[in-house]
C-alpha cells in the first residue's frame, strides 16, 4: 500500500451525513445525522478524504458561546468522526489541529465540545480539560462530558 498523505479540506454539510451516520449513529436511538447549527452562519466543516475519495473523517465547527465565559468568542466542535477502519490513526488529530487553527484565525478564546466519555482521553490529551460533571446527552443516549480548551493568544 503506498504512503498516503492525507489533508484537510472545506466540505458541504452533506457531505458530512453518511460518516456521521456510521459512526456518531450507531447503535443510538437515533440515525439522523444533522445539527440544527448545520447551516448557522459561521459554521465550517472539515473532512478528510481517502484515495478514493471517500471521506473517511470530518468535524463541524460552529461559533457558539462557551457557558462559562458568554462574552468571549468561542467555537464549538461538534460532529467528529473518523471511519472506524481509520480510527486511532492521526486523522482525528489532523481534524482537531485544522479545527483549532480555524478558531485562532477567528480570534476565538475557547473551543469546547461535548465529548463522549470513550472518546475523553483523546480530548484530555490535546490539552483539553473537562468542566463539571458528565451527563447523558439527548439526541445518543450516550455519557458525555462538556470539554475546553483556552486557546493561547
Amino acid at each position: 500500500m503506498p504512503n498516503v498523505k492525507f489533508e484537510v479540506v472545506e466540505i458541504q454539510t452533506a457531505e458530512t451525513y453518511i460518516l456521521r451516520t456510521a459512526v456518531l449513529r450507531d447503535n443510538t436511538p437515533t440515525s439522523d445525522p444533522r445539527y440544527a447549527e448545520d447551516s448557522k452562519p459561521g459554521t465550517v466543516h472539515l473532512g478528510i478524504f481517502d484515495e478514493d475519495k471517500n471521506l473517511i473523517g470530518t468535524s463541524t465547527w460552529v461559533v457558539n458561546s462557551w457557558q462559562k465565559d458568554s462574552t468571549a468568542k468561542a467555537v464549538q466542535l461538534r460532529g467528529m468522526a473518523v471511519a472506524k477502519s481509520r480510527q486511532k490513526t492521526g486523522l482525528g488529530e489532523m481534524l482537531l489541529l485544522a479545527g483549532i487553527s480555524h478558531a485562532k484565525q477567528h480570534n476565538a478564546k475557547y473551543i469546547w465540545a461535548k465529548a463522549r466519555d470513550s472518546a475523553l482521553d483523546f480530548y484530555l490529551h490535546h490539552k483539553f480539560v473537562v468542566s463539571g460533571d458528565g451527563f447523558t446527552e439527548d439526541t445518543t443516549q450516550m455519557p458525555h462530558h462538556f470539554v475546553v480548551l483556552e486557546i493561547d493568544s
